[in-house]
């Protein structure tokens, strides 16, 4: 038995899954926080109050993992004391605060790297023993019962440098973030500590349980699906689209709109985060039925209507353009053509995020797999392999608590490698085949996306002019 827990935005979710991938328990606790503007944080207590009602869901009816791995929001950070006790609140992914550090130390606002700028400029810390701390580290440090070290997955965002292996002391100390600040850092999947008296009374997880190193949420969700060979490729489609891949070498964007992380066994995992995706029909049909509309959708058939769907302001994948903004060529002329045009948005976006990664020289023809809430959407899934004009698999189970357990399962060493174990643990639920007439007509839209993208001047006309080659030459 294995245990993976996923600490959220929302809540916080645990799984004890068998070594063929069986989930045999679950558990989750809802998460709150403080909201206000460009504002988000969390109180880190919180996280462990969920992650004790989590577990305990999950071993109700249970044998004991023999091992646990822990993932969380990529960009989330506190400072913590040396003991591990929060010495500010927990600045979420996506508070927007810290922009002026964001700027000296030239990484996106999402990073955690300014954040800890912030961080140290409103609470200080500097002379007093302060840490840097992922939202994982706060949890497997209560765990543990003290301190343990961070994986190098949750540190890239802080500054870590992954092909050195090591924390670039000297960049950091001319942002004035002290060598004692930083934690140490493993690779995932290294087993890191066991699980102590204290927090196994409160969680019911058995003392001596070790604690494997974790991934960020997005990692685990890759791992979950399975897209762990040479060349895979996998889609999470919610509110937002996020691609991640396998590389065997880290994938160059002079843009910096791509960025790679380390895979457990060393390769890379290359990938980018559109904002395009299902929060823009969230936006536009509050409260409505997905499924009725899908339907609807699904009868009216191809629209002429071409929608850039974008749930919120600025864009990050496959370009940078922090002015972009939703719309729609054409005027829809019920709800049901309105929805398939942005059902269809989502997958044009989607293709022309695999033709900028063909463009940076990546490998994109291996397997492709959906995962992410819009996989229950069987009309989405079609539409959007249509599109794309390639086979595509979706798993049985996709949430990042199982990546997790697999990860477990591997570091505790039960799989010579993370792709056996996953090989062992990930369900495969379908295939979906494109229907090449299907595939046709869709590269009219697709085409008009591109032309409008790039003639907003969002779009680098190096992409439009590659994505206008692949459709001609995929």
């Amino acid at each position: 038995m294995w245990m993976g827990i996923d600490l959220g935005t929302q809540s916080v979710r645990a799984v004890i899954a068998s070594d063929s991938g069986k989930i045999l328990g679950s558990g989750s606790a809802p998460l709150t926080g403080v909201r206000d503007g460009v504002r988000h944080e969390q109180l880190p207590d919180h996280w462990w109050t969920a992650v004790c009602a989590a577990a305990r869901q999950a071993l109700r009816d249970c044998p004991a993992p023999r091992a646990l791995a822990v993932c969380s929001t990529s960009g989330t950070v506190l400072l913590t004391d040396r003991t591990g006790r929060p010495l500010t609140p927990a600045l979420m992914y996506d508070d927007g605060r810290a922009g002026a550090e964001a700027v000296r130390a030239r990484t996106p606002p999402a990073w955690a790297l300014p954040k800890v700028m912030w961080l140290l400029a409103e609470y200080g810390g500097r002379d007093d023993g302060a840490r840097v701390t992922h939202q994982a580290d706060f949890v497997v440090a209560r765990l543990a019962g003290h301190p343990l070290a961070t994986d190098s997955s949750h540190a890239l965002k802080t500054g870590y440098a992954l092909e050195r292996e090591d924390w670039p002391h000297g960049r950091l100390a001319g942002l004035g973030l002290p060598e004692g600040l930083f934690p140490p850092v493993v690779r995932p999947g290294r087993r890191i500590g066991t699980v102590g008296a204290a927090a196994a009374a409160e969680t019911g997880i058995a003392v001596g349980t070790p604690v494997i190193a974790g991934m960020t949420d997005g990692c685990a969700a890759q791992i979950a699906s399975g897209a762990l060979t040479i060349g895979s490729w996998n889609a999470v489609l919610g509110t937002t689209l996020v691609l991640k891949g396998v590389t065997r070498e880290p994938v160059t964007d002079p843009t910096g709109a791509l960025y790679n992380h380390r895979a457990p066994d060393g390769n890379w995992l290359p990938g980018g985060a559109s904002g395009a995706g299902g929060g823009a029909l969230t936006a536009a049909f509050p409260g409505a039925d997905p499924a009725r509309l899908d339907e609807a959708a699904a009868a009216g058939g191809p629209g002429d209507v071409v929608a850039y769907p974008l749930a919120a302001h600025g864009e990050r994948f496959p370009f940078l353009a922090p002015g972009a903004h939703g719309f729609l060529l054409g005027e829809p002329a019920s709800d049901a053509e309105h929805w398939a045009a942005l059902l269809t948005g989502v997958g044009l976006v989607e293709r022309l995020c695999l033709d900028y990664l063909d463009l940076l020289g990546a490998p994109v023809r291996g397997p492709l797999t959906f995962t992410g809430g819009a996989v229950r959407s069987d009309h989405w899934n079609r539409l959007r392999t249509d599109i794309l004009g390639r086979t595509v698999r979706i798993p049985h189970h996709t949430e990042p608590a199982l990546g997790m357990a697999v990860l477990a399962a591997y570091g505790a060493g039960a799989a010579g490698t993370v792709h056996e174990a996953a090989g062992r643990m990930v369900r495969l639920r379908r295939t979906l085949h494109p229907d090449p007439a299907r595939t046709a007509r869709q590269l009219g839209p697709y085409l008009r996306l591109v032309d409008e993208l790039e003639r907003r001047g969002w779009l680098p006309a190096a992409l439009a002019a590659h994505a206008r080659t692949r459709t001609e030459h995929p």
